[in-house]
């Protein structure tokens, strides 16, 4: 595609733009368990007016637009008050959980280059629940991940495996409020005390809870202790464009004190241009997320959040309830906040998603890790709430319709052959061909899944990454 000649008119655009979504997932229908937290029309037009009247504003230079300034400070002193966090925490507003978590490794690697030059090799602790966005922190970091294990029943983690996996080297523990695939709280308090007795950074991962699960224990849930009120707690995340229903991307991190946070910012006065000072990874950015962050907060209120998370509470134990009742699937741990993840011994969980998804739904496949068997994932947002039970009748029948389904004969015909493999030494040649036989040729985007995640599921970590890194390089021009 060229640059047009000639500047196309306004209403080509859009119905241009229009076509482009025909094949998107239709999140406004309430049928959607995944990637879009949507409170409905009202909130969403405060939220897009507020985005649009700060859209050309530049958080680059919060000296030329102290507006921002003022938002992301107010922002940041609700949810430090929020997080039961004192007038010491402070913290930025980012473009989501990965730029925060991002944040809170450069900060600890920061931190421990000057207090302790000796570390050569900084290593941070994850529980093999840990969010992705952490390896990724590590690889661009130059940070080393030591993987603990988890409870094979709770999921939450190990606090003995991660006792045992503190070395000379480490500078950072992390766990998560709650893990994103299990909806679980980690024992922070625990996991906090043993960093505080190290001397050591500790991270409360809350992208996903931090926003929500103060007002699931206002409404009686067993929320364990996961932010500043936990001793040896340095830094925390909390996403507002997950639950807070704020535009994408919004997110808080939060730090203890304004000693640690310095190490979160960069300077550079070596060259000739304009002074370059950035408090978070990003340097030009619109204030247009911050602006509607802000306005959809006050819109809604804490009186607004607590009704919401009220709903979410009642329609996720009826979810809960509904799965348990539904022969051959099983939950997998007890979830304290609405992510709810179920998988069965039986059926093939991807011809489940599959034929779901064929019904109008969207759920979520996981594959198996260490003692993470493949599984379903939802979260449960409020637009899902009236859908609750239309979902658990489909899902019953397309559990009864699925029956003794195969479960890959291809995956397993390749298995021996694939996990003998060497994703380093393999040709791009060959991974093409593995492609192929799982289905996916070109840039078409398949419209069943189960062949590719069958395949996926069987292989080695190494070699999904490799596959994914392959087909995306593909996928794109």
């Amino acid at each position: 595609m060229k640059i047009p000649r000639n500047g196309l008119k306004e209403n080509e655009i859009f119905e241009k733009l229009n076509s482009f979504r025909a094949n998107d997932l239709d999140w406004r229908s309430g049928r959607a368990f995944g990637y879009i937290f949507d409170p409905g029309p009202e909130v969403r037009k405060v939220s897009e007016e507020a985005y649009s009247m700060f859209l050309t504003e530049n958080g680059l230079d919060f000296t030329v637009f102290p507006s921002l300034l003022k938002l992301e400070n107010e922002l940041v002193d609700m949810g430090r008050k929020h997080l039961n966090g004192d007038e010491q925490v402070v913290g930025n507003f980012t473009s989501g959980g990965t730029e925060s978590i991002i944040l809170a490794v450069k900060t600890a690697r920061d931190y421990f280059r000057t207090s302790s030059p000796a570390i050569k090799k900084p290593e941070m602790i994850l529980p093999i629940t840990a969010h992705a966005a952490f390896h990724k922190a590590a690889h661009y970091l130059g940070v080393r991940v030591v993987q603990t294990p988890v409870d094979p029943v709770t999921f939450k983690a190990d606090v003995d495996a991660v006792r045992d996996a503190i070395s000379p080297s480490t500078i950072l523990i992390v766990g998560s409020a709650p893990s994103y695939a299990h909806g679980v709280v980690d024992p922070i308090r625990e996991m906090a005390g043993l960093a505080l007795e190290n001397h050591l950074f500790f991270h409360s991962d809350a992208c996903m809870g931090g926003f929500m699960l103060p007002y699931f224990r206002r409404l009686g849930a067993p929320v364990p202790d996961f932010d500043f009120s936990v001793p040896g707690v340095t830094s925390l995340s909390v996403d507002l464009h997950k639950y807070a229903y704020t535009a994408k991307g919004a997110s808080l991190i939060l730090y203890r004190n304004k000693d640690l946070r310095k190490h979160q910012i960069f300077a550079c006065s070596r060259w000739t241009g304009y002074t370059m000072v950035n408090n978070t990874v990003q340097s030009s950015k619109s204030g247009g997320a911050m602006a509607a962050a802000w306005a959809v907060i006050n819109f809604i209120g804490d009186e607004g959040y607590l009704e919401l998370a009220r709903r979410k509470l009642v329609a996720t134990q009826q979810v809960i309830k509904g799965i348990g009742k539904i022969k051959n699937l099983k939950l997998l741990g007890k979830p304290e906040m609405c992510l709810v993840a179920f998988t069965s011994d039986t059926l093939n969980i991807f011809n489940i998603i599959d034929d779901m998804n064929e019904k109008g739904w969207y759920i979520q496949p996981a594959l198996s890790f260490e003692n993470s068997v493949q599984h379903i994932h939802m979260s449960i947002s409020v637009l899902n709430v009236g859908w609750i039970d239309q979902f658990l009748t489909d899902l019953e029948k397309t559990v009864g319709e699925i029956g003794e389904m195969e479960s890959g004969d291809l995956a397993a015909d390749l298995k021996q052959s694939l996990t003998s493999m060497d994703p380093d030494t393999i040709t791009d040649e060959a991974f093409s061909k593995i492609l192929e036989k799982a289905g996916i040729k070109g840039k078409d985007l398949p419209r069943r899944m189960a062949k590719i995640n069958n395949l996926m599921n069987v292989l080695s970590p190494d070699l999904r990454e490799r596959l994914l890194v392959e087909y995306v390089n593909n996928l794109f021009c």
